[in-house]
């Protein structure tokens, strides 16, 4: 027998072994026989096929990444000497006084200990910096893969409600709008799963009208996505994009598909375009229509027909109804401050099971491909006059409610209208964290914030990366990173105002498996007979919050998992809408259920559910973050391959001071409320502590900044400097902390990904906001929180650009603000004082070389910070503007002098050591 399983050249051949005797590998993770049984032991063998879940070695669905010791020791170690060398230098310079000028070694020092304690605020809570991994094959394998009790392979993934802002379509175009939402529903999640609200706090029917073109659209292009595998599923980024469109495709039709979706979104494209003149004409005829009708019925009741007719110019649907919301042209019960609530289920909840296409339903063969849409749900709230609306905050609590009555998915994940999903996976990268072992007491995943339309050099470090991938990524490994305002998915439980669930409460279980625990058990304040006292009359708001508790929580399929459900528990199809469900989704968004709600509470809270949710009063809401961390909630930094989101950014100088003021004012307003961190509870862990209490100090930064900035011109103009003479020990000093700062530079890059050209690029503005936009947000903040006074800076345009077509036009618009006085008269007077000194020390008698460098030298530090302002102010390339004229003179003057000492002219007398440089 040995010798007929032998090849033709004599050895022995395993695979025809294994054929004729039928034999096997076995059971396990490398091999999965087909076969019905294993052996001939009946019924007591082991049955072949799919692997159960939960019978698969258990894998942790994310990792934490610590960052190198080669990089991180020296790191914190350099934090370690510049913390104490800072500490003896201004014990040096408090005790060595500049005699000749007491007033200008004052402000020097006084500045100096300010801006070390800022640099300790910001810089300690970067002692742990790590990274993160997921694993979205174990997360697929976990809750999608199909089993013996999942032959379907039904998802056990829990919902996500995305939540949308917009609020007038004028500055936020609607196309921009419709293609978020559209990425939104082609995002690679279970389509059952999701649900996309969208809330128009304008209320205006252009943005309705578009978000219904959109729905439409998307029933072509959510499938087209599907079946090529489209990234991003933005269509104005994806058919914009340079690259060879047929790469990785593998489809022989896909250039056919192509070219109709392309055809099919100019054309929609066309209609959203055409909407206004749309609605216009429409409202016209309308109008036209019921002028006749009141003129018909004045004839008729023998009216006087020279009386003017009296007709209210409304804004019409094209079912020829009136708008309910905003019309074009303001009215009583129509006005932006004063509509009825809008709540408008434009694509209802899809199917459970698959929907499979065919060849000839649609444009496109979609055979074989899921065809299905999710929920989408148009939101506009209700709007009276004498009720304080809280702007974007009162406009998601609103979301919160109405999506918790029709959806209730357990995470929410907030987007900006022009922040649009660029990596189709980011809600698995995401749930990669929430549902992992240990994530039940993540209150948000925080995603980084990546911007497009930013020119290559990013003057005016729009895209802040120093924040997001340097003092974010800090942050996460203390208890999380802040929430900045868009790009966030929260767990819906946390934002309802309740605490993480902690061992303590608890009862003791001595079963051997682990068992989903009960409401009271994870929060023995979670009466649900108490909800509606707390979050308002609606039951089905009231019955949501314990079913999102529960739905949000890891598998228990670990001992050591605490707090989970059991698996398949959220395989079951949510019930369809109603009438009724609808009905109370319009009654949660209406005002007098959140008056109803601020009188139950006794506080005002911007229609807040519970004690939580959104809050306006912030830079990018960042107080939302703060209130569940000081309640012992952290918070995780999603740092994906693929950016999960992009947006846009103002690239225009006056534009990014207006948003940097806007943030900066914000900031001002927590350090004078109960907000500050140094109020907060002992559940806030100290490095947290210190990074959000510099949040609210950081603008007054600006005080100290602007008066030292000032310094070395004072110096120049006096003749004086801040220390009496430059010896050796100030120069041994500022050497070291220059060497210090040089080296955590370079490490940060290191361990952060942070270039050094965005690293300097972010220096150069923080001088350039710190003398602008931050002092005007102290000074407004103040106003508004003693006098109650509020200033808003208008924009006046300068100058505009030549050429549409150029994408970076907006970088070179000059609008004037009275935001550029500052930084301009900081130039300046530090520009004429280095040419007065300069021709100063050259005619005096004794020339005081080192008081002079040492005044110089800063000041070109401040100039060299200011030459990303000083190039926006010269507008367009090629274009001469009249600050190159005057920064040309001074620069000849100041040659034209050095060159006169150095080489007199023949026959002139100069006095001794007026034409000799002489260094102490």
């Amino acid at each position: 027998m040995t010798m007929m399983k032998r090849n033709q050249t004599g050895e022995f051949d395993h695979n025809r072994w294994l054929f004729e005797t039928k034999g096997t590998y076995g059971y396990g993770s490398a091999f999965w026989p087909e076969d019905d049984m294993y052996g001939d032991d009946g019924n007591e063998g082991m049955h072949a096929g799919m692997m159960d879940s939960m019978d698969k070695p258990w894998k942790p669905l994310s990792r934490r990444l610590p960052i190198p010791n080669g990089v991180i020791s020296p790191y914190r170690l350099l934090i370690l000497v510049r913390f104490v060398v800072l500490g003896f230098f201004l014990q040096w310079r408090i005790t060595h006084p500049n005699e000749d000028a007491v007033w200008l070694w004052l402000m020097s020092v006084v500045c100096e200990v300010w801006f070390a304690f800022s640099w300790i605020l910001d810089q300690i809570p970067k002692l742990c910096p790590i990274n993160r991994s997921t694993d979205l094959q174990s997360l697929h394998d976990k809750f999608d893969l199909p089993s013996p009790s999942n032959p379907t392979g039904r998802s056990d993934l829990p919902g996500v409600d995305l939540f949308v802002s917009t609020a007038d379509p004028e500055k936020e175009p609607p196309l921009v709008t419709a293609n978020t939402v559209l990425s939104i529903l082609a995002s690679d999640y279970p389509v059952e799963k999701i649900a996309c609200y969208i809330s128009d706090d304008g209320g205006a029917l252009l943005t309705f009208e578009a978000m219904a073109e959109a729905a439409s659209f998307a029933d072509l292009w959510v499938p087209f996505c599907r079946k090529h595998n489209i990234e991003p599923r933005n269509p104005e980024s994806y058919f914009s994009i340079k690259s060879d469109p047929t790469k990785n495709k593998s489809r022989s039709d896909f250039v056919k598909d192509r070219r109709k979706m392309k055809r099919e979104y100019d054309e929609f494209k066309v209609r959203i375009n055409a909407l206004p003149e749309s609605i216009r004409r429409r409202s016209d005829a309308f109008h036209a229509r019921e002028e006749m009708r009141m003129l018909k019925h004045m004839r008729e009741s023998g009216g006087d027909p020279l009386e003017p007719i009296k007709v209210q110019k409304a804004t019409w649907m094209a079912d020829g109804t009136h708008w309910p919301g905003t019309w074009a042209i303001s009215a009583a019960e129509h006005a932006k401050g004063d509509h009825a609530g809008i709540l408008q289920v434009m694509l209802k909840p899809p199917s459970p099971d698959p929907l499979m296409g065919n060849a000839e339903d649609k444009l496109i063969d979609f055979t074989d491909i899921d065809t299905r849409l999710p929920m989408f749900v148009y939101v506009s709230r209700e709007k009276r006059p004498g009720y304080d609306h809280n702007k974007k905050a009162g406009a998601m609590n609103a979301l919160v409610r109405a999506s918790a009555v029709l959806s209730n998915g357990p995470f929410i994940l907030n987007l900006d209208c022009d922040h649009y999903i660029y990596n189709c996976k980011a809600i698995r990268e995401g749930m990669c964290f929430m549902l992992d072992k240990g994530g039940e007491d993540i209150c948000y995943i925080q995603f980084p914030q990546r911007f497009e339309g930013i020119d290559p050099s990013d003057r005016y470090a729009n895209r802040n990366t120093v924040f997001f991938d340097s003092n974010m990524r800090a942050l996460d490994g203390v208890q999380g990173p802040f929430y900045v305002g868009t790009g966030c998915m929260f767990r819906r439980f946390a934002l309802y105002g309740f605490d993480p669930p902690h061992p303590k409460k608890m009862q003791i279980k001595t079963d051997s498996e682990t068992q989903a625990l009960n409401a009271t058990d994870f929060d023995p304040d979670l009466d649900v007979n108490l909800l509606p006292k707390r979050f308002g009359n609606s039951t089905i708001l009231a019955e949501s919050i314990p079913v999102s508790e529960f739905q949000a929580r890891p598998l228990a399929d670990h001992p050591s998992v605490s707090y989970g459900r059991p698996p398949g528990a959220l395989r079951i199809p949510r019930d369809p809408l109603d009438a009724a469900t609808v009905a109370e989704a319009v009654s949660v968004i209406s005002c007098w259920y959140v008056l109803c709600l601020h009188s139950r509470t006794k506080t005002k809270r911007n229609g807040v559910i519970g004690s939580a949710g959104f809050t306006d009063r912030s830079p990018r809401m960042s107080v939302t973050g703060y209130r569940m961390h000081n309640r012992g909630w952290r918070s995780i930094y999603c740092v994906t391959k693929r950016d999960a989101f992009r947006g846009s950014a103002p690239i225009n100088l006056t534009d990014r001071l207006h948003q940097v003021l806007r943030w900066a004012t914000g900031s001002v307003e927590i350090f004078f409320s109960r907000n500050n961190a140094l109020l907060a509870s002992r559940k806030l862990m100290f490095l947290q502590r210190l990074s959000y209490i510099n949040v609210g100090i950081y603008p007054f930064t600006s005080i100290f900044l602007i008066v030292y900035c000032f310094l070395p011109a004072l110096s120049l103009f006096s003749g004086s400097f801040i220390v009496q003479t430059l010896n050796v020990t100030f120069l041994i000093y500022l050497l070291i902390i220059t060497l210090c700062l040089v080296g955590l530079a370079i490490l940060e890059v290191k361990w952060s990904g942070v270039a050094l050209e965005e690293w300097w690029r972010n220096e150069q503005f923080w001088l350039i906001s710190g003398t602008s936009a931050h002092l005007y947000a102290v000074v407004q903040g103040l106003l508004k929180v003693i006098a109650g006074i509020e200033i808003s800076f208008t924009l006046t345009s300068k100058s505009a650009a030549d050429d549409d077509e150029d994408i970076f036009a907006d970088l070179y618009l000059v609008k004037w603000s009275s935001l550029m006085i500052p930084p301009i008269v900081i130039a300046m007077v530090n520009i004429i004082a280095i040419a007065f000194a300069f021709s100063k020390t050259i005619y005096s008698t004794v020339p005081q070389w080192s008081k002079f460098i040492g005044g110089a030298f800063f000041s070109f530090w401040v100039l060299a910070h200011l030459y990303p302002f000083a190039k926006g102010l010269m507008g367009r390339r090629g274009k001469t503007p009249t600050i190159v004229f005057v920064w040309s003179g001074l620069i000849a003057i100041t040659i034209s002098l050095m060159w006169i000492a150095i080489n007199p002219p023949q026959g002139g007398t100069t006095e001794s050591g007026g034409s000799t440089f002489q260094f102490p």
